[in-house]
């Protein structure tokens, strides 16, 4: 019997699965966070050797039998260079891990979870992410370059907006047309400060970027009850991620969108709030002509498995998968042309 791994890491945790030759999962664990751009490739090859050994133990595979593959499918890794450096990281340090390797970015487990010909991966976690797929292996992305220079959409985008729109207001530089008082005191609670100069080391020298972006988690739970702050915090993020798949749609193949439908699979917790995006984000789709319609699905297994699937892939081994079991839709917007003032160009009607 030989055995397939697969790992979805992010800048927080990261998951395994261990899966047989039938694709039937035999162990799971979870561990670290394995970015390598936060924390070292050195310390990303620890990490993932740790979970492997872990699930191996549990699984009663001894630790010298390496797996056929290994899928990592890891946010950071998006360059060649690093990740073959992360490959033979593990290989020198870890000899009997596993015999092959299949290293991509945290995007693209999660897209081949959910489809074998590709789409597009839409990540709003912690950061934000994505990246378009066409099945001739043509690719084409939208953000993921981090906090500095990117995010829009993410938690932390959100945690940062709120907390900038209320210095900016406290500032008197510009006003909030709603009012603060409900996020700043959520801003106070979150990192147990009283003045806005308490912050400043959160920004600063104890900078966590999960830690912040955990304050977009009480944030929505604040827009649930209608503080027209955070809904409109919320209402922001949701117009950046239609623009990012927007951003992409030119690059789609006819051969991906065949069936008249364009996978877009919505990974992370952000997606959790779709109720406090949906109406920003359906509208701003909804100015733009689409020829086909855009199914917007959640993953209901670990994006491990699509990186279990590539490591099979890349081992030249045929492991059977049922993706149909491994995601549910959450939105179909229609193919369309774009509404102009709220009317439909050539649109009939009585």
């Amino acid at each position: 019997m030989r055995y397939f791994g697969g790992i979805e890491g992010g800048a927080t945790h990261s998951h395994l699965v261990i899966c047989d030759e039938s694709g039937a999962s035999v162990g799971t664990t979870s561990g670290l966070g394995t970015n390598h751009w936060g924390i070292g490739i050195p310390t990303c090859a620890r990490r993932i050797a740790d979970m492997v050994e872990r699930c191996k133990d549990e699984c009663n595979i001894p630790r010298d039998m390496p797996l056929a593959s290994l899928g990592l499918s890891l946010s950071g890794c998006e360059q060649e260079a690093t990740n073959r450096e992360l490959e033979l990281e593990l290989r020198r340090t870890f000899p009997t891990l596993a015999e092959n390797y299949a290293v991509s970015s945290d995007t693209m487990g999660s897209m081949f979870t959910a489809s074998s010909i590709g789409g597009i991966v839409l990540i709003s976690g912690t950061g934000s992410n994505c990246l378009l797929r066409n099945p001739d292996g043509s690719t084409a992305n939208c953000g993921g370059w981090g906090h500095f220079l990117g995010d829009e959409g993410s938690a932390w985008f959100i945690s940062y907006r709120a907390t900038k729109v209320v210095f900016d207001h406290m500032d008197n530089l510009i006003k909030s047309p709603f009012p603060i008082d409900q996020t700043w005191a959520l801003i106070r609670e979150h990192f147990s400060i009283e003045t806005r100069y308490d912050l400043l080391p959160y920004c600063y020298a104890k900078f966590d970027k999960p830690f912040f972006a955990n304050l977009c988690e009480k944030l929505a739970r604040n827009a649930e009850a209608g503080d027209k702050l955070a809904l409109s915090l919320f209402h922001e993020a949701a117009i950046h991620l239609a623009r990012m798949i927007k951003a992409v749609l030119s690059k789609v193949h006819k051969d991906l969108v065949k069936s008249g439908n364009l996978n877009i699979v919505c990974v992370g917790s952000v997606w959790s709030s779709w109720n406090l995006l949906q109406e920003a984000f359906i509208n701003e789709l909804s100015i733009t002509s689409i020829d086909y319609n855009l199914k917007l699905v959640r993953i209901t297994k670990s994006s491990a498995y699509g990186a279990c699937y590539l490591g099979a892939d890349s081992a030249k081994f045929e492991l059977p998968r049922n993706y149909a079991d491994n995601f549910a839709v959450l939105h179909v917007h229609p193919n369309s042309t774009p509404i102009k003032n709220g009317v439909t160009p050539n649109a009939s009607g009585c």
